[in-house]
């Protein structure tokens, strides 16, 4: 599906398909989105890739509400 034409896909909040998917390196860009609520403890990002993956940040915005949507690409794309 990737080397075909035509837009791209997106997943939203699927942990487990997100971390199969980065874990063969077929995504091109992440999206996250931070939201300014302490809770405790939550679920790590990518917690089942067990190869390291790096980053680099691409984009940000700041919303009113403090929320900051952060755009990063794997760095050997």
């Amino acid at each position: 599906m990737k080397k075909e034409p035509g837009e791209g896909i997106a997943i939203f909040g699927s942990g487990s398909v997100v971390s199969q998917l980065a874990e063969e390196g077929l995504i091109d860009e992440y999206q996250v989105m931070i939201h300014p609520v302490a809770i405790g403890n939550g679920t790590p990002f990518l917690k089942d890739v067990h190869k390291k993956i790096e980053l680099e940040l691409t984009k940000t915005k700041t919303f009113k509400s403090g929320v900051v949507l952060l755009w990063y690409q794997p760095k050997n794309k």
